[in-house]
Formats: structure tokens, C-alpha cells, sequence
């Protein structure tokens, strides 16, 4: 039996220090959010009507909010992912940059873009449409900075998709319609649905865009994580109720993906098997 020396020893107790640390770091604020109050009390702080406005707030702007990231993400990453023009990279850099901008500079953009006296405030106050500080502001929001997270899984996913199958559905009479309906979607449905989750999680956390472009109005555009900023200072033991609740949707939300990942690993050998299978049909 091989014998450590003196450095392996202390190299492999610098890492497990090292990695002791930053498993305590990521836990103990999650292990105090769930200690810090009693959790048979969590369901009646719940039911506080400040809690249950922003649960219905955060509901109705996101299920808008994630019909439109799919209704229009889905063509514009089978766009993306299916042709090559001139300015594709730059594009796609357009649709990714969200990722990186500091939450509060969407929301300065969003009210640079769409406030009174902004590029386009004018034009909608003419047409009767005023958006910042409305629920559809929390809408807009929530689509700046969570369609990029749907965008980018969805362009892999159609691109993942073997050009060969596309091209026998053409020669099958497929038009382009049905070629995407039963042949491009249901192989790309996985990273579709993995991009989806992740958009979702990002939209329902969202702060800073939402709490500049469309402020902090309980009832109307108070979401869940703008309604825990406010009870920091009314009721830290509904702000931790919060907290808990939207702890235990993220994980869901994770657990959830990672299940649609595993499950798109093991039926990747599908694709070859339908490939080749000569009882399929478009």
C-alpha cells in the first residue's frame, strides 16, 4: 500500500478545508433562514394579505411574462440556430447581453425605452399606453432578463437537431411547417422546456429591473422579492416566510431541471434509433 507523503497530506487537508469552507459559507445562511422561525408559523405569515398580493402579483406577471418568452423566443432561436446572414454573431450577442447587465441598468433601459419622454414613452402616451410603474411594467421586466436564459438553450437545442432527419422529412413532402412541428420540436422539446425552467426561475427571483421600471406598489407591481424588501422593515418573520417560500420553489425549480437534463442524456440514443427506423414517419 502506497504511502502519502508529508505534501499530498497537506495538500489534501488545504482542499478539504477549502472545501469545507465553501459548503459552510453556501449553507449556513440557508440552515439560519429556515431556523430563524418557527416553521409551523410559516403557513399563517403566508397568509398575511401583503404576502398573498405579491404571491398573486408574481403569479399573474410571469405566467404573462413565460407566454411571451416562448411565443416569441421559440421562432427567433429556431431563426438563430437554423440560418447563417451576415450580423448572426452580433444578434446573438444582443440576445445574450441581458445576462451580464447589472439588474438595475434593465431597468433604467426599460424606462430610457418606454417612460414619458423616453424613445418610445411619447408615441404609447399618444396611443393611451402608459407602461413604467403599471403590472405590464413588471411584465416587460421580467421578459428583459429572463428570455435570454430561453433563448440560449433553445438555439443548442434546435441546433442539436440532426439536419439529416430534416432533410428525409423534405424529401417525404414535409413542408416547412410540418417539418418543425413533428420533427424539429419534439427532438429540440427537452432543451426547450430545460430553457423555459430556467427563464422561469430567473423571472420570478427578478428585483432591480422590476423595482425601477415599475416600482414598489403592493397590490400592483409589489412581487414576491420586492414584498420581502418591504417587510425587512414591517416583519422580518414574514420577510423569512418569503424567503423559505421562494427557497423552497428555487429548489424545485433546480431539482426540476436537472431532472429534464438527466432525462435528455438518456434518451439522446433515441435520435439515431429514429433516425434510422424505417416505420417512421413525418
Amino acid at each position: 500500500m502506497r504511502r502519502h507523503t508529508l505534501g499530498e497530506r497537506a495538500g489534501g487537508a488545504v482542499l478539504a478545508l477549502a472545501v469545507g469552507i465553501a459548503l459552510a459559507f453556501l449553507a449556513i445562511p440557508l440552515v439560519a433562514l429556515f431556523t430563524e422561525v418557527p416553521l409551523g408559523q410559516v403557513p399563517s405569515l403566508l397568509r398575511d394579505p401583503a404576502v398573498r398580493d405579491a404571491i398573486a402579483v408574481t403569479a399573474r406577471t410571469n405566467a404573462i411574462a413565460n407566454v411571451l418568452i416562448i411565443a416569441f423566443g421559440t421562432p427567433t432561436a429556431w431563426v438563430l440556430a437554423s440560418r447563417r446572414f451576415p450580423g448572426r454573431s452580433l444578434v446573438v450577442t444582443l440576445t445574450e447581453l441581458p445576462l451580464v447587465l447589472p439588474p438595475a441598468v434593465a431597468g433604467i433601459a426599460l424606462l430610457a425605452a418606454f417612460g414619458a419622454g423616453g424613445l418610445l414613452g411619447s408615441d404609447l402616451a399618444d396611443a393611451g399606453i402608459v407602461l413604467p410603474f403599471t403590472e405590464w411594467a413588471v411584465v416587460l421586466a421580467v421578459v428583459f432578463v429572463a428570455s435570454p436564459f430561453y433563448l440560449r438553450q433553445a438555439i443548442a437545442a434546435f441546433e442539436s437537431v440532426d439536419p439529416g432527419l430534416i432533410d428525409t422529412a423534405r424529401t417525404l413532402g414535409a413542408g416547412p411547417a410540418r417539418r418543425f412541428a413533428r420533427v424539429v420540436l419534439p427532438l429540440a422539446a427537452g432543451g426547450l422546456v430545460a430553457g423555459w425552467v430556467l427563464a422561469f426561475a430567473r423571472g420570478v427571483g427578478e428585483f432591480g429591473a422590476t423595482i425601477v421600471f415599475a416600482g414598489n406598489v403592493r397590490g400592483e407591481t409589489q412581487t414576491m422579492t420586492l414584498a420581502i424588501y418591504e417587510q425587512l422593515e414591517t416583519n422580518f418573520d414574514v420577510a423569512l416566510a418569503l424567503g423559505i417560500l421562494m427557497v423552497v420553489l428555487s429548489a424545485a425549480v433546480l431539482l426540476a431541471y436537472k431532472m429534464i437534463v438527466s432525462w435528455r442524456r438518456s434518451t439522446s440514443s433515441s435520435t439515431s434509433r429514429f433516425a434510422t427506423s424505417p416505420s417512421t414517419s413525418v
